[in-house]
């Protein structure tokens, strides 16, 4: 059987160790011909193709981003955008397909079903919100480079008496600000769950001056906003699955927080910066594990399904049973966070 892979969405350090499971397994165990799909679904769409070997993927182990590209394509704003892809499919032999994604990939993938096309999903955000699954490969390369990132700007901080913000990635979910705010010794965590009040901020940077200290470590999640207002923009164009470009949270609580106190701040926007690099040591097991997984699914013909963590226990769950929900941060962790505010 002919096997194919894509990747769609933003990348996540760890889509290469998936690769390199999927390839080396496939090939070695089931006696599979790989191919790969360049850039997402577009490479469906255009029929962009080509072959996986041992050859290809090795030494990709350690690699971030991807070898196979990426994009935000959604086959279903293109003109018989599904019919072309299944008849690309069929043209190339392709017996299934080993998709990962993020929840708009994973919601193509479970929706060609209809379309006679066979796909195993494999969860990939460096956000950590896709349900079913207790982390996604990238998650912790990220939060890893967050904690990183507060190190560094504590001695910075203290040694110019300012507030320091950190932007970090997070469209509905603060995982990353959480737990990089907790692991990084972050004084104020603000997070899409919880949308936050300045006076309550100015009040937690007044508390900890009254104890001498007179600097603050604030972590601000890109998709969190004041109570009663709206999320902060980079731009209003959308992409193909309707989601407009955030951006600059951190400058606005940066300038409130001058407004409401005699005190300078600055702000330190990580951006794809958490994308980038090579993944952690966990990110590299998990995603090998995943991949493993994958094409054994493939292998035992269980379909519309994602590999999942669960535990410690590699497992798959109903691709129809994930796709369009979002896994939030808990909020006992969130009120672990809080002990620590001000």
């Amino acid at each position: 059987m002919k096997v194919g892979i894509l990747t769609g969405g933003g990348d996540a350090p760890g889509i290469d160790a998936v690769i390199r499971a999927v390839v080396r397994k496939g090939i070695q165990n089931y006696g599979y011909e790989i191919v790969g799909i360049k850039d997402g679904w577009h490479g469906l769409l255009d029929h962009d193709l080509l072959p996986l070997d041992l050859s290809s993927v090795s030494g990709i182990l350690p690699r971030g981003g991807s070898i196979l590209g990426t994009s935000r394509t959604n086959p279903f704003k293109h003109e018989k955008g599904p019919e072309k892809i299944r008849e690309n499919v069929r043209k190339a032999g392709i017996g299934a397909l080993v998709v990962i994604g993020g929840d708009d990939t994973l919601s193509v993938a479970s929706e060609m079903d209809e379309y006679g096309i066979k796909c195993v999903g494999v969860p990939k955000t460096i956000d950590n919100d896709i349900t079913g699954t207790d982390y996604t490969f990238g998650f912790n390369t990220a939060v890893t480079i967050a904690t990183d990132a507060l190190d560094k700007l504590h001695t910075t901080a203290e040694t110019h008496q300012r507030v320091m913000i950190l932007e970090v990635m997070g469209r509905n979910t603060g995982w990353i600000a959480i737990e990089a705010g907790i692991a990084g010794g972050a004084d104020i965590i603000l997070i899409p769950e919880k949308p936050f009040k300045i006076k309550e901020i100015c009040k937690h940077i007044k508390h900890r001056q009254k104890r001498g200290r007179n600097f603050s470590l604030v972590v601000v999640a890109e998709g969190a906003k004041p109570e009663g207002g709206a999320e902060v923009v980079y731009s209003e164009a959308v992409d193909e699955f309707g989601h407009i470009r955030l951006g600059g949270i951190g400058y606005y609580v940066g300038r409130e927080i001058e407004k409401c106190m005699n005190i300078e701040t600055r702000v330190v926007v990580l951006g794809h910066l958490q994308r980038g690099g090579s993944p952690t040591a966990f990110d590299r097991l998990l995603a090998t594990r995943f991949g493993i997984a994958a094409i054994d699914l493939v292998h035992e013909k269980k379909f519309n399904r994602m590999v999942a963590l669960q535990g410690n226990k590699i497992t798959s769950v109903p691709l129809k049973d994930v796709v369009g929900k979002r896994k939030t941060v808990n909020l006992e962790l969130y009120e672990i966070a809080r002990v620590f505010f001000g």
